[in-house]
């Protein structure tokens, strides 16, 4: 009799502890559909074709929030120092839109090109990554004789 008693206590202990776990499981996957949410609006990469060397390229990567709460861009970086984005400070709104301006100087730089840029923002997953790419041509020199 006292092991029908445990077997029975158990058995509702185990049940109630499976339905905290589900409810808990529920709420994780609400609370993630609330996360802001960073959605661009382009591509994530961007082909500048061929450009001199010393010219400086530009491009802004459009992207909108598409959750519910406020997103907060915390930090660009990007691979190489010659490359330098500019973003907002302020928080993007659901719904709203905004850009990344991404810089490139191409000075010193030859042959093909590809520079990340990652995004690190108040998101599921943490960060998101942008790619500039392209081609850089020197241009001759001209041979001095002596």
């Amino acid at each position: 009799m006292k092991r029908i008693s445990v077997c029975v206590l158990l058995g509702i202990a185990l049940t109630f502890s499976n339905c905290s776990k589900v409810k808990n499981t529920e709420e994780a996957k609400q609370a993630d559909g609330k996360m802001p949410v960073f959605a661009l609006i382009d591509s994530s990469s961007y082909d500048f074709g061929t450009v001199k060397e010393g010219e400086i390229v530009e491009h802004d990567f459009k992207f909108r929030n598409d959750g519910e709460y406020p997103l907060i861009l915390n930090n660009i970086t990007s691979s190489c120092g010659c490359t330098t984005p500019e973003w907002p400070k302020e928080p993007i709104g659901p719904d709203e839109t905004s850009s990344i301006k991404v810089r490139f100087d191409t000075k010193n730089k030859s042959g093909p090109q590809v520079k990340t840029i990652t995004v690190y923002a108040n998101t599921e997953p943490a960060y998101s990554e942008l790619r500039l790419k392209g081609i850089v041509n020197t241009e001759a020199k001209p041979v001095t004789k002596n």
